[in-house]
């Protein structure tokens, strides 16, 4: 807080500033009310002493003390060293004129609450007290004799008048310190907003690149590998058997057509093209099977069992489709099998889908990598599929007989996971 606090309890231009309009109402209502109080005091001592010798210091005091007044919002309400002494003259031209005529005396209202506004606090309150003992000298002055309430009177409207402008100030101060904790609190809750913002940002960014990996690992990856596999046999049997390179090249023609349908995809929607072509996830799966057994190295069988009644999330065929693929790619590449059989399974609360081959097996312990994760990026890739969707993924297999990938998929809304997926390595 600007300003200066002192034991009136806040800053000595809290009531007063200019962003209070009760202040701004106060000060104008206290400027009024003194050149009321002046020009009554004036007309009442015209009134009643008209032709005296001291009528024209009277009037040349009363017009000096007016424009005396006049200058005190020019200097401001700091005590600076300016403004004391304006206070100062100002005073002490109202105690003369109290001393040449008591009725004077009820201006010093005003005057407390200017000298409550510009001094310190302990010069303020001796102020107050001074100009109180002047109006309880004048009210003698004009009475026929002592009166009691003419001595308690002054300092008890005096006290009423310090009371009620510390209170003020008071007010004011505390208010400014609560409108500073607001714009702090303010200020936190926006950088907390805008950090929040950034960091889902962040997450969603991670997020997509993860899911884009696992799109390319499943399809262009793989049709890169296969086209590669396909490339080099065809140019190892070139010479010796050309009909059979021939078939090799137009067999890796087809799968270059099939990543360009995906690589259009991606820049499309990033949907799978067997998707897109319509059919649905079953249509999906047997032009997968179909592709997989043209190639000539395996022997790909399809077959769906259960009714569809209500058709499948978009986020659920593109998943089971992908690991589909994957689980395929890792088939030609790692089983050696002759035969694989894709079984989609439709239940009432769930969705599987079965890839079983006659491959050679492994020991499960073999997926475990020396750093303790899983090897390679496909399983990683399907488990992370499969936990955004709140589904499992079962691995049987035993060296020489053959592998069954089961992933599983409810058909129930599921939780949000409450942590992010591991990135394939």
């Amino acid at each position: 807080m600007t300003g200066r606090t002192g034991a009136f309890g806040g800053s000595r231009n809290g009531a007063t500033g200019t962003g209070d309009p009760d202040a701004r109402w106060l000060a104008l209502l206290m400027h009024a009310a003194f050149f009321l109080l002046l020009g009554a005091s004036l007309a009442r001592f015209l009134l009643r002493h008209p032709g005296e010798d001291r009528t024209p210091w009277i009037i040349a005091l009363s017009v000096a003390l007016a424009v005396l007044y006049v200058l005190g919002p020019v200097l401001g309400s700091r005590p600076t060293p300016r403004s004391v002494v304006w206070l100062g003259v100002l005073v002490a031209v109202w105690m003369v004129l109290v001393v040449l005529a008591p009725s004077f005396a009820w201006c010093a209202v005003p005057l407390f609450y200017t000298g409550l506004r510009i001094l310190p606090p302990r010069a303020a309150l001796a102020l107050v007290a001074l100009l109180t003992v002047f109006v309880v000298a004048a009210q003698l002055r004009l009475a026929d004799g002592f009166d009691p309430n003419l001595v308690l009177a002054p300092p008890a409207v005096a006290a009423v008048a310090t009371a009620v402008f510390v209170h003020m100030q008071r007010q004011a101060a505390r208010q400014h310190e609560l409108s500073e904790r607001q714009g702090e609190l303010i200020d936190d809750l926006l950088r907390t907003r805008r950090e929040l913002a950034a960091t889902e940002r962040r997450e969603g960014t991670l997020a997509e690149r993860q899911r884009l990996s696992m799109e390319i690992h499943d399809t262009l990856a793989q049709g890169l590998s296969s086209q590669q596999m396909l490339l080099q046999a065809a140019d190892r049997t070139w010479d010796a058997d050309p009909a059979t390179a021939r078939r090799h090249v137009r067999t890796a023609t087809g799968i270059a057509e099939r990543n360009l349908a995906e690589a259009r995809r991606f820049v499309h929607d990033l949907a799978p093209a067997d998707l897109a072509e319509g059919g649905g996830l079953e249509a999906a799966l047997h032009a997968l099977a179909a592709r997989e057994t043209a190639q000539g190295r395996l022997t790909v069988r399809c077959h769906v069992e259960g009714e569809q009644h209500t058709a499948l999330p978009d986020r659920v065929q593109s998943a089971l489709l992908r690991i589909a693929q994957g689980a395929l790619a890792n088939v030609k590449e790692h089983a050696h099998a002759t035969e694989a059989a894709l079984t989609l399974t439709r239940l009432d609360d769930r969705i599987v889908l079965d890839i079983a081959d006659n491959g050679q097996g492994f020991a499960p312990a073999e997926l475990t990598g020396p750093t303790g994760g899983v090897r390679g990026h496909g399983l990683p890739a399907m488990r992370a599929r499969l936990h955004q969707l709140g589904g499992t993924l079962t691995i049987e297999s035993a060296p020489g007989e053959g592998t069954v990938l089961s992933a599983a998929v409810p058909l129930t809304p599921a939780p949000a996971p409450t942590t992010a997926p591991e990135a394939p390595a």
